[in-house]
C-alpha cells in the first residue's frame, strides 16, 4: 500500500463559513482521492490555492475528468466563477481540522 504525504494547510478568507473560519489550520493528506462532500485543498484555474468542498466529479468538454469545487458559503468564489478544476489540480483532501478545536472533516 503506498503512503500518502500528511501536510498543513491554512484557511485564509470568509468561503468555507460556517464549516472552516480564517485562520483554522488542517491535516491534509496530498494525492488522496476525494469522494463528493469531502473538503479539498485545489489549485484555481488562476493558479490560487483554495479550500472548497468537492461537489461532483464532471466530465469536460475535452472529456477530462475534473471537480466542480464549492465554497459552504455561498458569497465565495468556487467553480460557479472558475469552472471545474482538473483531477491533477486537486491537491489533497483535508482529513482533520487541528486547530483551533480539533475536529474531523467528512462529507455532507
Amino acid at each position: 500500500m503506498a503512503r500518502v504525504p500528511l501536510g498543513w494547510a491554512v484557511v485564509r478568507g470568509d468561503s468555507m463559513r460556517p464549516t472552516l473560519t480564517p485562520g483554522d489550520r488542517l491535516l491534509v493528506r496530498y494525492g488522496a482521492s476525494p469522494r463528493a462532500g469531502s473538503v479539498v485543498v485545489a489549485r484555481l484555474a488562476d493558479g490560487t490555492l483554495a479550500v472548497k468542498r468537492a461537489e461532483r466529479r464532471v466530465e469536460t468538454r475535452t472529456g477530462d475528468a475534473a471537480w466542480w469545487l464549492l465554497g459552504d458559503n455561498p458569497a465565495g468564489v468556487d467553480s460557479r466563477h472558475r469552472g471545474p478544476v482538473a483531477d491533477e489540480d486537486v491537491l489533497g483532501v483535508a482529513v482533520l481540522r487541528v486547530w483551533p478545536r480539533p475536529r474531523t472533516l467528512r462529507g455532507r
